[in-house]
């Protein structure tokens, strides 16, 4: 969304983050308290991941919490518990509030201490506002038809919702997937989907998904580490209302004194399906080495994204000058591919060469020297 745009270093605070989703497919953080629901009819795995593809929703909102502690070194600039910038979701405790009434009325709002950010999808308008920074960027979008409805996933980029989208594009040969009993989500009963990796080569060491009972949307995502009792990310609803909020909720007014500036386009995430539909994955590979993107070595679980790093102070605008500059300040490493710094946490590691290019995966450092070396 248009923040990315304002605060391109956004994008890299949380690829951080959507590591462990695009090379693990997974998503979550820290431990909220889960005791036994209420008693719902028994659900196979596979009915249950029917449920979730055909669960539907005309409006919902509610508070979710956001916990992850993944074993990282203290980033300047990224991950600080209570902020209300959006980069701040790679790490410590964040509240949240999302309001949702169809594809063209979307609303979240990321609460600190010191104040929010929110990014609002009202019909033809697209908002973002920060009230610490005083600032908000709009623009024009055409409005999303019946026949071209995104999903509530695709709308709603820091929820239960997505996190659980990106876990289940996960199910292959590779994942085990199973069914571990009942829950309690923000008051609701709610079934317990497992994801398990079968490659032991991934530092990711099950994916569980809470599914409400009633409505049967994905209300709680965690990612454990391997041999974890704890989950390194968790995101959670701790309040939850399925039923459609006012129009008031998603009318924006700048503040007076906030400065606003105006952007075009349509960002892909509002795109619909055609526009962000998932590849083949030989279509995938092709695309990305026909246009010189990044690279995926490797698959499932133990999977590497090699790519591009963007500089300090070079012309590449992929906004990753912030993350290449925190890596520089890392632990020296070298190997066959050369030499660079590396970020190692829980759930992944991630590797800035010298010569520029970032390995990234939910793998252990000696995954991204292969990687890196192939």
């Amino acid at each position: 969304m248009t923040f990315f745009d304002r605060r391109p270093s956004a994008r890299w605070g949380v690829t951080i983050l959507a590591a462990v989703l695009l090379t693990a497919g997974a998503s979550g953080i820290g431990a909220l308290s889960a005791n036994a629901g209420d008693k719902l009819a028994p659900r196979t795995a596979s009915q249950l991941l029917v449920d979730v593809q055909q669960a539907k929703v005309s409006g919902l909102s509610g508070t979710i919490v956001q916990n992850a502690d993944l074993g990282l070194p203290s980033l300047p600039g990224f991950g600080s518990t209570g902020s209300s910038d959006m980069t701040s979701l790679v790490s410590g405790s964040h509240t949240l509030r999302l309001w949702y009434a169809g594809p063209n009325r979307v609303r979240l709002s990321l609460l600190g201490q010191l104040g929010e950010s929110d990014v609002i999808h009202n019909g033809g308008d697209l908002w973002t506002w920060s009230s610490k920074d005083k600032t908000a960027s709009h623009r024009t979008i055409p409005t999303t038809s019946k026949d071209n409805t995104p999903s509530l996933e695709s709308t709603a980029p820091t929820s239960p919702q997505q996190a659980a989208e990106e876990a289940l594009k996960a199910i292959d040969p590779s994942t085990k997937v199973s069914t571990i009993g009942n829950s309690t989500v923000a008051g609701r009963s709610a079934y317990e989907l497992l994801l398990q990796p079968r490659d032991s080569t991934s530092l990711v060491g099950s994916v569980r998904i809470a599914i409400d009972g009633k409505t049967h949307l994905p209300t709680r995502v965690q990612v454990f580490a391997k041999n974890a009792d704890k989950p390194s990310f968790e995101i959670a609803f701790t309040s939850f209302d399925p039923t459609t909020p006012s129009a008031s909720v998603f009318a924006f007014n700048p503040p007076p004194g906030t400065k606003v500036t105006e952007q075009k386009g349509t960002p892909d995430m509002l795109k619909g399906p055609e526009a962000t539909a998932p590849k083949s994955s030989l279509e995938k590979h092709s695309a990305q080495a026909d246009s010189g993107g990044p690279k995926i070595v490797g698959s499932g679980w133990s999977s590497v994204v090699v790519t591009k790093a963007s500089l300090p102070g070079g012309s590449d605008a992929s906004g990753g000058g912030s993350l290449t500059r925190v890596l520089r300040d890392l632990p020296k490493v070298s190997g066959s591919w050369g030499s660079g710094h590396l970020l190692q946490g829980t759930l992944f590691s991630a590797l800035l060469t010298d010569d520029g290019r970032l390995a990234v995966g939910a793998v252990a450092p000696e995954a991204l020297h292969a990687a890196l070396g192939s």
